[in-house]
């Protein structure tokens, strides 16, 4: 029996609410409150108050400074390889591939593992296994340990992201690429489009709100990791791999600056709003109705 009254929808909707506003919100403004305060996080030490001084001390904090431009630079390019590697997925997988279910599984399965576990099997992999390879083949200008190079460790770190995401996006590419009927690519090839022809000029713009989930999705991400960055470099070496989370957990647990860490966590929420807000609004309005 269906029933309008709004007071069932509050009964069932309470729980929620109440977990989100204890586990979410109540931290958030709690922490903006403390990013105006220089505090060690102890209770029992005093917080004083010292307004914008820890917003105008992230400027000129090089540590800050430089895990932003490692932050931007892995930002940008594990967005391009994860939508790249995804969109080329998902078109294989939509062929008569005979196996592409089993592709689908095996593609996606990465995304499964924890990004913890991740980073130390890849730690592995990158460190002893690549060494050893290089050692057995001559070839150690390629195959080193990657993790010791400020260079190289950046660029596996980008790839493992990019291993552990291209399956998830792919998924949602395909879902995009399965709503565009059949008889839109049939006439296509009637009027004797090629592949490139018909997935530049119908299945991209037919696809477009799937690219905004997945650029929305990959570049809060980027923006975000932290389990991977820390089981897989930890920073390192030389915090050339420490990205703005890490900044972060570092400035808050390992030196006690609880609202000076508050104030860089604050203005990373910002920057990553407005990028993602931005990155919506543009590819909103390039949505075609199907």
């Amino acid at each position: 029996m269906k029933t309008t009254n709004p007071w069932w929808y509050a009964l069932f909707t309470a729980p929620i609410c109440f977990v989100f506003a204890t586990v979410v919100l109540i931290p958030f403004f709690i922490g903006i409150l403390y990013a105006f305060f220089s505090w060690d996080g102890l209770p029992l030490n005093p917080k004083v108050f010292v307004g914008f001084g820890n917003f105008v001390k992230i400027f000129s904090d090089r540590r800050f400074l430089a895990s932003a431009e490692h932050t931007v630079i892995f930002t940008l390019l594990s967005v391009l390889l994860i939508n790249v590697l995804g969109l080329a997925f998902a078109l294989l997988v939509t062929t008569d591939l005979k196996v592409r279910n089993a592709a689908r599984a095996m593609l996606f399965a990465p995304y499964l593992i924890g990004g913890l576990i991740l980073g130390y099997i890849w730690k592995f992999i990158l460190g002893d296994a690549f060494r050893a390879i290089g050692e057995s083949l001559g070839l150690t200008s390629i195959f080193f340990n990657w993790l010791l190079n400020p260079q190289f460790a950046l660029l596996g770190l980008m790839a493992v992201s990019t291993w552990q995401m291209a399956g998830y996006i792919m998924i949602i590419y395909i879902t995009g690429i399965q709503a565009i009927p059949d008889e839109v690519i049939e006439a296509a090839h009637v009027d004797g489009a090629g592949f490139w022809r018909i997935l530049w000029s119908i299945k991209c713009p037919l696809i477009m709100q799937s690219f905004t989930v997945c650029l929305f999705m990959t570049l809060s991400n980027c923006f975000k990791i932290f389990d991977v960055n820390l089981s897989l470099t930890n920073g390192g070496p030389y915090s050339s791999t420490e990205l703005f989370a890490m900044n972060i957990y570092r400035e808050i647990f390992s030196l006690n600056n609880y609202g000076y860490g508050q104030a860089k966590a604050f203005l990373f929420f910002i920057i990553v709003a407005v990028i993602t807000l931005l990155q919506v609004g543009i590819t909103k309005k390039r949505e075609v109705e199907l």
